[in-house]
């Protein structure tokens, strides 16, 4: 006989403790990680709504609203850090897609070479941005790096790197876009590996040209895999701190003072941590909002690449 639905709860509660507190168990780990951020994150929120200064502990008790937030949009370094920080999260994001694009459809072949590659192609991510950056900034150094040299072999001209204004930006973009274009090629390695052939059979039996094949077949069930790389790239680039700072600490003069550099120098080297505050708060909202447009987007695409119309 059956139990029926009275029996249950009864049955529960003679299940062993350890079986009942499970899902309360796997649930922990996410709750302590959620505390863990929470708490730092609202502790920040309401010291960039003070005059809190870390050689004036006192200062904290003194609490003055948005006027923090008011100083930082009418700063005259306020345009500057968001031009340049949409300026960088743009070009890598960019550059580092259409790179990892090209690099995972010459990879996805059945080939030794190819296969070589694929393994040799995680090393940038291997390497620690900032020892990666240092690596880099040696290489571009005027008088012993190899970089100029390289281009005065090939015809160009030399090149002051990131020691001039004009090329700074460039330059740390560079040393992104070498690591991280790795990550972009091979999650759009796995989308095109995950394909079904037929489709792509029956173009080819059709005579169908490659531009059309990839127009009308390999990108618009690429189009997920191909957010997931824009989500995670631009977020990371967005709060790009390591490379910029280890290859010119935001430098020459402001040229690449991006929100978390100028949060940074204002908190940190200035000691003026509730004015800081608020650019990274600021920088938390623009990824949150940016996130959450691309996750429904991607779920769009998704399913649009699953074959339903909405």
């Amino acid at each position: 006989m059956h139990a029926s639905s009275r029996d249950l709860p009864q049955a529960r509660t003679q299940l062993p403790f350890l079986v009942r507190a499970r899902p309360y168990l796997i649930l922990l780990p996410a709750l302590l990680i959620l505390v863990g951020i929470l708490i730092p994150f609202g502790m920040g929120v309401y010291y960039s709504l003070t005059t809190y200064a870390l050689n004036r502990p006192g200062s904290l008790d003194n609490f003055v609203g948005l006027r923090n937030y008011d100083r930082m949009i009418h700063s005259s370094g306020f345009i500057n850090s968001t031009t340049i920080t949409l300026k960088y999260a743009l070009s890598a994001t960019i550059v580092e897609l259409l790179l990892g694009l090209g690099i995972a459809i010459l990879l996805n072949r059945d080939t030794l070479l190819a296969k070589i590659l694929q393994t040799t192609l995680i090393f940038p991510m291997m390497v620690a941005p900032v020892i990666g950056t240092l690596i880099w900034k040696l290489m571009m150094q005027p008088s012993v790096g190899i970089l100029n040299p390289i281009l005065n072999t090939v015809g160009l001209p030399s090149l002051q790197w990131a020691s001039v204004p004009e090329t700074a930006l460039f330059s740390v973009v560079l040393v992104d876009v070498w690591m991280f274009t790795p990550f972009a090629a091979l999650i759009l390695l796995a989308g095109l590996r995950s394909f079904p052939r037929e489709p792509f059979e029956a173009a080819r039996v059709d005579g169908a040209s490659l531009w059309f094949t990839f127009r009308n077949l390999t990108l618009p069930m690429l189009t997920p895999y191909i957010i997931i790389v824009v989500l995670f790239r631009f977020m990371d680039s967005l709060k790009q701190f390591d490379i910029i700072f280890a290859m010119t600490e935001g430098g020459p003069g402001n040229t690449l003072m991006t929100y978390q550099l100028t949060a940074y120098r204002t908190s940190i080297q200035y000691l003026r941590l509730a004015q800081g505050l608020p650019y990274a708060v600021m920088l938390f909202f623009a990824i949150y909002i940016t996130s959450q447009y691309l996750v429904k987007f991607w779920g769009k695409a998704q399913r649009r690449a699953a074959g339903y119309s909405s």
